[in-house]
């Protein structure tokens, strides 16, 4: 069994000797560039993870991890052309870089490589392999839509934001451990509560990611308050707005537009709502209890607790932003 870091370096090895062509360079190169800028490696590590707990080997589960990281890439070149975002990961993003169409056409050749990839599965299990994967495929774009919708409706609910999230955030993670655990020989009951424990985890993930915009540090590497200032439907702005008498909503809904407001007086004035109708504590309860549903789920599969260790390690180490 190999250590978390471990698979990572072997992903990253992996990852590097894969061969895309030179030519046309200007539809290859913005791949190459996205894939080596980084990024936190989750999804296939999770996928990594769940292959080696059911069969104590990764390899089986190598081009599908490559697989479900090219796609999330592809996702993330489309996502910045549809904000308008300048920047991915501290560098120009490939829209920026290149332009918008050499994005969107080689975002295209991205999601093709990802089901090339997908399909150096073992061909017994490609077909189960292929339905979780089309399925979390389509969920991310739904999700996607829905929060572009949220943008110009009035009212959202709590129950509708945790089911975009859960399709944004969640189901990426999901479906990367529900392969995984596939390709590992896992049970079908397993498979489904691997499933479930990383849609839980992941809206841990999303909903911490929430209360650090607006309460985290600067050095956690993005400037803080940003959502305050988009008027963002997030967790906390939600809670708020379902707990607030109409002065404190006004505040919600028009703070963001006021141009005599400095960008520091915004934030303040929002986390001033937030913290009288205590939507932090309300945020971190949700929090801790989508965690503790998620590590509840790992003692249920029919795995020796060494077997899940470095499951609970990748859930652990998610979570630890907020230490």
């Amino acid at each position: 069994m190999q250590t978390n870091d471990q698979l990572l370096v072997h992903f990253e090895n992996y990852l590097a000797q894969l061969e895309l062509p030179s030519e046309p360079e200007l539809l290859y190169a913005p791949i190459d560039y996205s894939l080596a800028v980084g990024g936190k490696r989750l999804r296939p590590l999770l996928l990594l993870l769940a292959c080696q707990a059911f069969s104590g080997d990764c390899k089986p589960a190598l081009s599908a991890a490559a697989a479900v990281e090219v796609f999330h890439n592809f996702t993330l070149l489309h996502d910045d052309i549809m904000d308008h975002s300048a920047v991915r990961r501290g560098k120009p993003s490939v829209a920026a870089k290149w332009g918008e169409n050499v994005a969107i056409l080689s975002g295209d050749a991205m999601m093709i490589t990802a089901y090339r990839l997908l399909c150096e599965s073992p061909a017994h299990l490609l077909p189960q392999v292929l339905k979780v994967f089309n399925t979390m495929a389509m969920g991310v774009c739904e999700g996607q839509q829905y929060d572009m919708d949220f943008e110009n409706r009035q009212k959202v609910t709590v129950v509708e934001y945790m089911r975009m999230i859960e399709l944004k955030t969640s189901v990426l993670l999901a479906g990367a451990a529900m392969i995984g655990a596939q390709l590992g020989g896992a049970s079908e009951a397993d498979s489904r509560k691997l499933y479930k424990f990383a849609v839980e985890l992941g809206l841990a993930f999303q909903l911490q990611d929430d209360l650090l915009d607006s309460y985290g540090d600067e050095r956690l590497g993005k400037p803080i308050g940003g959502d305050i200032l988009e008027g963002k439907k997030t967790y906390l702005m939600i809670t708020a707005m379902s707990r607030a008498g109409e002065a404190d909503r006004e505040i919600l809904r028009s703070t963001h537009t006021d141009p005599v407001l400095t960008r520091e007086e915004k934030i303040a004035r929002v986390r001033e709502v937030y913290d009288r109708l205590e939507i932090p504590r309300l945020t971190e309860q949700q929090i801790s209890l989508r965690f503790e549903r998620a590590l509840a789920l790992l003692d249920t599969l029919n795995l020796e607790p060494a077997r899940t260790a470095g499951l609970k390690a990748f859930a652990e180490g998610l979570m630890n932003r907020k230490k």
